[in-house]
């Protein structure tokens, strides 16, 4: 491994530091490279990045901020004209196409600029690609009749491909001793609200029912939605957890059957409940262990651990796929939390270790769980505070695909294409390194 000491000496992007992870990850291809660390470090966006030709989609904060700094700080327009995600391409390492989720960051190494009027991505003075904005759906014109804005209710991220219906935009794992401690979906939900910005916290169902009339009529790149939002502890609307989520598939698919690809972001339920959610279309079931490590379950995820516990966590995805299949479950990691401070490893050794044993666990029963890169945002139990180095999304992404490969498991379904220059999945690079076959 690259790098085993303590984590005191994180080394900043530089191009000399990609070129190095060039060398030594010969197995991933640098496009999974480059997007690990421009996730772990975020984007500055100069002005003049905005000042693009066409339209394009702007952030809708679907769930979390994923931003670096609160948004009441974020200057030069990039609290309101920051793309949801970019593509670059070109550049010093001759990038394929790769799709990144933006995250905002004054303070980052990556600079958006504008060159020859497009926007251009440089990493000191090296240029690391020309990027393109993902382009404004057709539906987005429209309004509900009840006055809301598509981008509010059935955004669309991942370029197209996927529309994201948080439902509940608060949790009522509250506190930091109830809250994941990575999270801020309830920070997020009070800062979009004290920005003034139209911010649904229960999404009725009409609404959404009316936005994917739209997508129906008018859309062919939108494959599959992801039904999510934050826990219920007691009830919601007058509606137990089970019954306040389970209301959307149940009316997503009796008015568009088979539409769209039904995907589940939830807590680990028991089989039963499983099952109705099955039955009421939903395809893909994603259970977050968020971590893998039992410890740090208990201090990064307090509520979780506390109302359903590490042991019947784990239990519940692995019954799950029972009722889903197994390729059909794909739970969750944070991926570099496992490094966060004050409890987490202290070196990238020990915390890929930890992560690769959760790997096998799961990948040896035909499970596949996928992992979001950390974003340490500034309103959590965590703060701000230094994410991992580079090295260790390297070691990351190569423990995940090395134990993938040697259980032959098939490529995880709703996920679009595979592959560098394919993947539209944008907050980590999993689907970037499938299928690659490494480089002289």
């Amino acid at each position: 491994m690259a790098e085993t000491s303590t984590l005191n000496q994180r080394p900043a992007s530089s191009l000399s530091l990609l070129e190095e992870m060039e060398r030594t990850y010969k197995d991933l291809p640098m496009e999974a490279i480059v997007k690990q660390d421009i996730l772990r470090q975020g984007i500055h966006f100069f002005p003049e990045a905005f000042q693009v030709k066409d339209p394009y989609k702007s952030k809708d904060y679907f769930i979390f901020s994923f931003d670096h700094i609160p948004l009441a700080d974020l200057k030069d327009g990039a609290d309101t004209k920051a793309p949801e995600e970019i593509k670059i391409s070109g550049g010093h390492f001759g990038l394929l196409k790769t799709v990144i989720s933006t995250r905002n960051n004054p303070n980052s190494p990556y600079k958006m600029k504008l060159r020859e009027g497009k926007p251009t991505l440089y990493l000191e003075e090296t240029e690391i690609g020309t990027a393109e904005y993902p382009p404004i759906p057709s539906w987005y014109r429209h309004k509900t009749k009840s006055g809301k804005l598509p981008g509010e209710i059935a955004p669309v991220i991942e370029w197209g491909y996927l529309l994201y219906l948080t439902v509940f935009r608060n949790c009522q794992y509250f506190g930091k001793d109830e809250e994941c401690a990575y999270c801020d979906i309830n920070h997020n939900y009070r800062q979009q609200k004290g920005a003034g910005r139209p911010y649904t916290g229960v999404k009725d169902v009409e609404d959404i029912l009316e936005v994917l009339s739209w997508v129906d009529a008018e859309d062919q790149i939108a494959k599959v939605y992801t039904i999510t939002g934050g826990s219920v502890l007691t009830n919601l609307k007058k509606k137990s957890e089970v019954d306040f989520y389970l209301q959307y598939p149940e009316a997503i698919e009796s008015r568009f059957p088979k539409r769209w690809m039904g995907k589940l972001v939830a807590q680990a339920f028991e089989k039963e409940d499983c099952q109705k959610f099955k039955d009421a279309g939903i395809q893909i079931y994603h259970p977050n262990y968020e971590v893998w490590d039992k410890d740090l379950f208990e201090k990064i995820c307090p509520g979780k651990a506390s109302w359903i516990g590490y042991e019947n966590w784990i239990r519940r995805v692995v019954d799950s796929a029972e009722v889903f299949g197994p390729e059909n479950v794909i739970p969750n990691f944070v991926g570099g939390v496992e490094l966060s401070e004050p409890w987490g490893f202290k070196t990238v050794k020990e915390a890929i270790t930890s992560t690769k044993q959760g790997l096998d666990f799961f990948m040896s029963k035909g499970i596949v769980p996928r992992f979001t890169a950390w974003c340490p945002e500034p309103y959590t139990t965590l703060g701000q505070q230094a994410g991992p180095p580079l090295v260790y999304f390297c070691e990351l992404l190569r423990a995940w695909k090395e134990t993938f490969e040697s259980y032959g498991l098939p490529t995880p379904p709703g996920y679009g294409e595979p592959g560098p220059g394919k993947a539209v999945f944008s907050v980590s690079a999993f689907m970037d390194v499938i299928g690659y076959s490494g480089r002289n």
